[in-house]
């Protein structure tokens, strides 16, 4: 039979699928549109299949935040190449996954891919990053997400390739001074938000170093206990002051005088936690 080419536009339109593969599971399937909405989509999954194998080592973070109901989501979406990476889709899933994390709350990427879309209840977030295999040709996997509630902000790099989600305390949020900070942990990549938040076996393994250290000096060597263990703590804080959210000097602060945690503060806020991304870190 004849496929007009408005039927074509219209199961493209429904399923993003090329226009040649509309036109041919339209032939397959005797021009019924939901027949061949379902062909494509099994067609979708078998290309899923094949290139399961696929390295995906290259993608983009994306977050979401709902600053009315304070909540928010942020999530790594991998594909193979930096070219697709930076595809309205693309872009546009990874968009629509971190939403739907926010929104729909799974516990797992397992339980993620499971779940009835946010966008169309019809079809499962699997079926949803299978029409953009199918579209793209090429393999693509939520492989992380987190979750957050409270005063929240958010910054993605312009490339996509890095992301920040902040929780905050506070009487309300302040959005800018939310942004800066995300922006600030892009940079700076901190290890905790505050010194008690450091695991005690990497202070451990620090002071250790500064041990060390001090004993390789000659000058050292007649000093007492007591100024040693000084000298260590200096050591220290110096080093919670590059590592540490709160402690670190604000890097858009030209004079470097002014502490992350001095900036929330006088924004009346306390940081709670933070999630950094960066693709391909779990390679």
């Amino acid at each position: 039979m004849a496929i007009s080419a408005a039927d074509v536009m219209k199961l493209r339109n429904m399923t993003n699928a090329p226009m040649m593969d509309c036109k041919a599971a339209l032939a397959e399937c005797g021009g019924d549109m939901d027949k061949a909405v379902e062909h494509l989509r099994k067609k979708n999954k078998d290309i899923q299949a094949k290139k399961g194998e696929r390295e995906t080592a290259e993608g983009r973070i994306a977050t979401y935040v709902d600053l009315d109901k304070k909540i928010g989501a942020i999530i790594e979406l991998r594909c193979e190449s930096a070219p697709v990476a930076k595809t309205d889709g693309f872009i546009k899933l990874a968009n629509d996954l971190a939403k739907h994390v926010a929104t729909q709350k799974p516990a797992n990427v397992e339980q993620l891919l499971k779940q009835a879309f946010l966008g169309d209840a019809k079809k499962t977030v699997h079926d949803r990053i299978g029409e953009a295999v199918g579209l793209l040709r090429e393999n693509m996997k939520p492989a992380r997400f987190a979750r957050l509630e409270g005063l929240l902000g958010s910054y993605i790099h312009h490339d996509g390739t890095v992301g920040v989600l902040l929780q905050a305390e506070g009487a309300k949020a302040d959005a800018q001074v939310l942004r800066d900070v995300c922006v600030h942990i892009t940079a700076m990549n901190p290890l905790a938000v505050r010194r008690e938040d450091v695991p005690a076996d990497v202070v451990a393994k620090e002071k250790e170093i500064a041990l060390s250290q001090l004993a390789a000096d000659p000058k050292n060597k007649n000093k007492p206990a007591n100024i040693m263990e000084k000298i260590i703590e200096g050591k220290l804080k110096t080093w919670f002051a590059e590592n540490v959210l709160v402690d670190q000097i604000y890097v858009k602060d030209e004079a470097k005088s002014k502490t992350v945690g001095e900036l929330l503060k006088s924004a009346g806020l306390t940081p709670v936690k933070f999630v950094r991304y960066k693709v391909g870190e779990l390679s």
